[in-house]
């Protein structure tokens, strides 16, 4: 039996599952090949729960941790509303193929859809086929205003002397660092 649920960052169960799951997640290639340092393992919950615009959606297998999505809520200028930004969104690999994804995106959207959200986002490795294949079946699809502007591009500046530098587009990188491409994706949540 699946669970999903909102983490509590106070819960001492619910921010071991985090931590292992993100680290779980940090050393797939799909997160970049790398556990977590120690500094981040300790600091991780405590920092989130700082913070008033973040949130986890945990998934569960029979009570064992299976999933995560960490979410941040910024906002649209655009439409003068909430956003909200999947940050992370990674299911152990014992648990994928059980639609454990879809049902954090759902509790996902149930919970930006609770905090006015006029949509979401997240961004996703343009090699991972099954994750963008999940993410445009729940109904993600490339950013763009105007289709003769093209496509938005996800860009980074690493600040503080990271080596972890990559600058990203939707379909081909700008420019060329070690690895990985990454596609934007946006998800339109409906005015209310």
């Amino acid at each position: 039996m699946v669970t999903v649920r909102l983490a509590d960052y106070g819960d001492l169960d619910d921010a071991h599952a985090i931590v292992e799951l993100l680290d779980r997640y940090a050393q797939d290639p799909m997160g970049g090949g790398e556990a977590l340092s120690l500094e981040v393992r300790k600091n991780l919950v405590p920092s989130l729960a700082e913070l008033s615009n973040a949130f986890t959606v945990l998934a569960f297998v029979e009570g064992e941790p299976a999933g995560l999505a960490t979410c941040f809520e910024g906002f649209s200028t655009f439409a003068c509303r909430p956003i909200v930004n999947i940050h992370d969104l990674a299911v152990d690999p014992t648990f994928r193929g059980r639609g454990i994804a879809t049902k954090m995106l759902e509790a996902v959207e149930q919970e930006a859809t609770r905090r006015g959200a006029v949509k979401l986002t997240l961004e996703v490795l343009e090699g991972n086929v099954p994750a963008r294949r999940a993410y445009e079946m729940f109904g993600f699809g490339a950013y763009e205003l105007d289709p003769q502007m093209g496509q938005a591009v996800f860009w980074q500046k690493p600040l503080g002397g990271s080596q972890r530098t990559q600058t990203f587009s939707l379909g081909r990188v700008i420019q060329p660092q070690q690895s990985g491409r990454l596609s934007v994706f946006e998800y339109m949540l409906p005015f209310t």
